[in-house]
C-alpha cells in the first residue's frame, strides 16, 4: 500500500468526527425587514446554543409590539407551536428548527397592518439552574410594491459601461490595424516604383556605351 493511500485511510476517522461537528454549526443572522403586500416574509430569529445548553428545555414566544408599547402574544412554542388569537391567525407559521436554535416564523399574505415591531423571545431552562432569556426585535416594514433592486440597477449600468468601453477599444484597434496595413502597402508601392524607375544618369551611360 502506497504512503498516500495509507494517509487517506488514517485520515478517515478524523473526517468522520469532523463532519458531524460541521453540520452543527450555528450562525446568527439578521432578519429581513422589508415585505411586500400579499406576499410572504420570514422573520428570522436565531439563538445559538452552546454544547451544554442543547439539552435545556426551551420556550419560544413571539409578540407584536403596538405603538403604545403594549405587546400582543401571537405565538408560543413549547412542545409544538401554539397559534394565538389575533389578526395573524392562519397567516403565521412556525418556521424554526427542531433543535430550537432557529426560532423563525413565516407570515403569509402580508398586509400593510403587519408593519411594526416584532419581538422574539426564548426562555431556556435546565434542572437546578436559573432560567435565562434571550430577546430579539425585528422592525418590519410592509410596502405596496417592492423597492427597485439597486444592486441589479448598478450592475446593469456597469455592464453597459463595460460593453461600451470594449466596443470603443475594438473600434480603435480596427482603425489602427487598417492604418498600419495602409502604410505598409504604401511603403511596398513606393519600393516597387523605386525598383522600376531608372535614374537619368544611368540612361545616358547606357546610350554612350551603345554608341561606342
Amino acid at each position: 500500500m502506497t504512503p498516500a493511500v495509507t494517509l487517506v485511510f488514517q485520515s478517515l476517522p478524523l473526517l468522520i468526527l469532523i463532519v458531524p461537528v460541521m453540520q452543527q454549526v450555528c450562525v446568527e443572522v439578521d432578519s429581513e425587514t422589508d415585505a411586500v403586500k400579499d406576499q410572504s416574509i420570514r422573520l428570522t430569529c436565531i439563538s445559538c446554543q452552546k454544547r451544554a445548553e442543547i439539552t435545556m428545555e426551551s420556550q419560544v414566544n413571539w409578540y407584536y409590539i403596538n405603538k403604545d408599547k403594549s405587546a400582543i402574544h401571537i405565538l408560543q412554542y413549547v412542545d409544538g407551536p401554539l397559534y394565538l388569537e389575533g389578526r395573524w391567525m392562519d397567516r403565521l407559521l412556525w418556521n424554526g428548527s427542531s433543535n430550537m436554535q432557529d426560532l423563525s416564523v413565516l407570515i403569509i399574505n402580508v398586509t400593510l397592518n403587519d408593519t411594526g415591531t416584532y419581538k422574539c423571545e426564548v426562555i431556556r431552562r435546565m434542572p437546578n439552574m436559573p432560567a435565562f432569556r434571550v430577546t430579539k426585535f425585528i422592525n418590519l416594514v410592509v410596502r405596496e410594491k417592492a423597492l427597485p433592486n439597486i444592486t441589479a440597477f448598478y450592475s446593469e449600468i456597469m455592464m453597459y459601461v463595460v460593453l461600451t468601453l470594449m466596443s470603443v477599444w475594438l473600434l480603435l484597434a480596427v482603425v489602427f490595424c487598417f492604418r498600419k496595413i495602409a502604410r505598409a502597402e504604401a511603403r511596398a508601392q513606393d519600393s516597387s516604383n523605386d525598383c522600376l524607375s531608372i535614374p537619368s544618369d544611368n540612361k545616358d551611360d547606357m546610350v554612350t556605351t551603345i554608341e561606342d
